[in-house]
């Protein structure tokens, strides 16, 4: 008996997703599963990991095959920004065209900060020499701007909102406001970036959490802030709107607007891409409430590298109560579903109710 087609929303990870537990994991998860079906036509992961290697190879960089075979994690080959940006957007690349699209319909795409351009590149606004060279591109023009960024919560223990820790960013945002802004609403957790003394001054004065936070994210600029106006214009100006086209798979951006498939306004979509979504606040927490209230999906697939968008989805999902998801204890207690709701690829176990 057949089973039944299940309707998922897919999500892509940002940057610092990539780390030493993930060396080798994108070569391995080829050689779990070297073909898939997407709609009627067969891709093979090997071949697209050659293209992909292929244009890195032009580029003069090390290859993500190169980059994820090596011996060992090198913080300053792996996490170098165009070297880290690729094996993010390769890695959910594969994992998305790894997806057994016979029992899971993908009825909407998003992702988190850079994974929008691996989100662009699932959705096929961009083919595989175009994706590959513009997240290289982005990497290196956004690593080259001003500032830092870091993370710090806004819930509690039980992934609840917390007012005190909520109220000390906006003090913080305040004491700053025009050289801190806020990067990233990432669930429960706010990431905040600008100056590097503001956001060196902001970091002593907001509580300890933990002894984790607040974090300063090594070697990122201020991203999604007006400290990457040059990153933007640059991009906007080597990147031409003819390299876009249109989606084949409804887009969840950074504002939670949605770009439906075959009727978008190309123009507007290459300028949120290199313009608004590289100065404006990345606001993952409201593309994923958005995304859940439009398509209700059946499930939800978190693409890799790694296992860490899981956290965020969830207290997304608590702060808008979806479905009466109320703490992070009841999240847990509904993902022991034989089938989860929320599915992360980046979890053999889980990723193996994903690929069949």
């Amino acid at each position: 008996m057949a089973t039944e087609r299940k309707t998922a929303l897919i999500v892509c990870p940002g940057r610092g997703t990539y780390n030493k537990p993930e060396l080798g994991s994108i070569v391995g998860s080829i050689s779990s599963s070297t073909s898939t079906k997407i709609g009627e036509n067969k891709a093979n992961l090997t071949d697209v990991l050659h293209q992909i290697d292929s244009v890195r190879d032009q580029l003069g960089q090390p290859t993500v095959t190169a980059l994820d075979q090596a011996p060992l994690f090198k913080t300053s080959l792996h996490q170098k920004p165009e070297n880290a940006a690729a094996l993010i957007y390769a890695g959910g690349y594969l994992d998305y065209l790894s997806i057994d699209h016979e029992r899971f319909e993908v009825v909407g795409i998003t992702g988190n900060s850079m994974g929008w351009y691996t989100a662009m590149a699932s959705a096929g606004c961009w083919d595989i020499d175009t994706s590959t060279r513009l997240v290289t591109n982005m990497a290196q023009l956004t690593a080259g701007g001003e500032g830092a960024q870091f993370i710090y919560p806004i819930v509690d223990s039980d992934w609840r909102p917390h007012q005190g820790y909520i109220d000390a960013v906006n003090e913080q945002l305040a004491r700053f406001p025009d050289e801190l802004k806020m990067s990233i609403r990432y669930g429960g957790y706010a990431v905040l970036a600008g100056s590097e003394q503001a956001c060196t001054e902001a970091v002593k004065s907001l509580p300890r959490v933990d002894d984790r936070f607040p974090m300063i994210l090594p070697g990122h600029a201020a991203f999604h802030t007006h400290f990457m106006n040059d990153a933007s214009q640059q991009a906007l100006d080597l990147w031409p709107q003819a390299a876009f086209r249109a989606p084949q798979v409804p887009l969840i951006d950074g504002r939670g607007h949605i770009w439906s498939p075959h009727v978008v306004d190309k123009a507007a979509l290459h300028q949120y891409t290199l313009g608004h979504q590289v100065t404006q606040t990345y606001d993952f927490t409201r593309a994923i409430q958005t995304a859940v209230k439009e398509f209700a999906p059946d499930h939800i697939i978190l693409l890799g590298p790694g296992a860490g968008l899981g956290g965020a989805v969830a207290q997304a999902l608590i702060e808008m109560n979806w479905q009466g998801l109320n703490s992070k204890a009841e999240f847990a207690a509904r993902q022991q579903a034989d089938t989860p709701y929320v599915l992360s690829m980046g979890l053999p176990e889980q990723r193996a109710l994903v690929t069949g």
